[in-house]
């Protein structure tokens, strides 16, 4: 089903100053993102009524957070002094082991991550105290919508409030994020993301940590990020973030593209009932072949840059793996880290891990194909 009622990028940008009372959204330049995105929406995602509603409230809500954001920096200037420091972007084909990986790091006393709900809601509600008791609320109650829309998710994908999350949940408001065509069939969007200039993108993703670090000023620990996002701007990423290394998570795209295909399956049928796996297998099986090709690239410039991970090694011995990985990033585990990690573990045995069952053919794909199509990757790395 689709809807008559049409997305309009000016009636955004109106609601988004209505809502805040604020009125600059800053340097401009994020129209172009965001009117291509708009544009994809209408054409091509086949917004359900309730994914219509949803969509508009989102992309308000993103807005008014652009507005929010130039409105504290007006107001504390102090927070463009931020010095920020990223160890690490985990990167990777989705499915692969990374989001283990990232928050077994993440849990080091020598690193900090962006939390689930200071992604969500990273700015400071009015009147709000430090503990940030109101946006924490509001994250568990998203998180309980989010749940009931897509009960499949989880079996998927473990999403804890307080946890670490991607910080690609950031870029959102830069309009500049894989988000928009794992959510929505937007594959117009989706071709001129991956041919985009993103460096004014992550120029803002450093405004947002550094917004992050002012709000806990004990917070000066490097950061340790993911996203398999950051696998379309592998050399934006590291012209803008010095000291950073890309640890690349490696498996088999034979199993990680089905099972990602699965995950925005799920994710997309909260906005269209028009949801076809096939397409949907098809466009990402293309999407992570290119993607992988041009991370080779980017990779053979600045090996050193590069830390490799392998999914069946994450699995199979965790704690191994996190201190090697440590141990790249100049930052050595001790004992206070190997707690830290055995408690992770412990704790992510409790979380919820349900069963979900696919193939390639629920997608219009076959291993046969998949393993040709990625043999120049899995040659090399697995």
């Amino acid at each position: 089903m689709t809807v008559t009622t049409a997305l309009n990028v000016p009636e955004l940008l109106d609601g988004a100053c209505a809502k805040t009372g604020l009125s600059d959204f800053g340097d401009d330049w994020f129209r172009e993102p965001l009117d291509v995105l708009v544009r994809s929406l209408n054409t091509e995602a086949a917004l359900s009524p309730l994914g219509f509603e949803l969509t508009r409230h989102r992309l308000t809500a993103l807005l008014a957070d652009r507005l929010r954001l130039r409105e504290l920096q007006r107001s504390n200037p102090e927070v463009l002094d931020v010095e920020v420091r990223v160890a690490a972007e985990i990167c990777g084909l989705p499915r692969t082991g990374s989001t283990l990986l990232h928050r077994l790091l993440a849990a080091s006393p020598q690193v900090t991550s962006t939390l689930s709900w200071e992604v969500a809601y990273p700015l400071p509600f009015p009147g709000e105290g430090p503990d940030a008791e109101q946006r924490k609320h509001r994250a568990q109650e998203r998180m309980q919508m989010f749940s009931q829309l897509s009960p499949d998710f989880g079996d998927l994908h473990t999403v804890v409030w307080d946890g670490p999350e991607e910080d690609v949940i950031l870029l959102d408001r830069t309009f500049v994020s894989m988000s928009f065509d794992s959510f929505y069939w937007v594959p117009a969007y989706g071709d001129w993301l991956r041919s985009a200039d993103q460096r004014p993108a992550y120029r803002e993703l450093r405004e947002w940590l550094q917004v992050l670090q002012w709000q806990n000023t004990s917070r000066s620990m490097p950061w340790v990020l993911k996203s398999p996002h950051h696998l379309t701007a592998v050399d934006t990423v590291l012209d803008e973030f010095a000291d950073c290394k890309i640890v690349m998570t490696h498996r088999s795209p034979v199993n990680a593209v089905p099972s990602y295909a699965s995950m925005v399956r799920a994710m997309s049928s909260q906005y269209s009932e028009n949801v076809d796996p096939v397409r949907i297998g098809r466009y990402w099986s293309r999407r992570f072949a290119t993607t992988l090709e041009g991370f080779a690239s980017a990779r053979s410039a600045r090996p050193e840059r590069f830390v490799d991970v392998r999914f069946a090694d994450t699995v199979s011995k965790p704690l191994e793996v996190a201190r090697q990985v440590l141990e790249t990033l100049g930052l050595p585990a001790g004992p206070a880290d190997d707690a830290a990690f055995e408690a992770y573990l412990t704790q992510n045995r409790t979380e919820r891990h349900g069963s979900h069952s696919y193939a390639p053919s629920d997608f219009g794909l076959s291993e046969d194909q998949l393993r040709r199509d990625f043999a120049f990757y899995s040659e090399v790395y697995l």
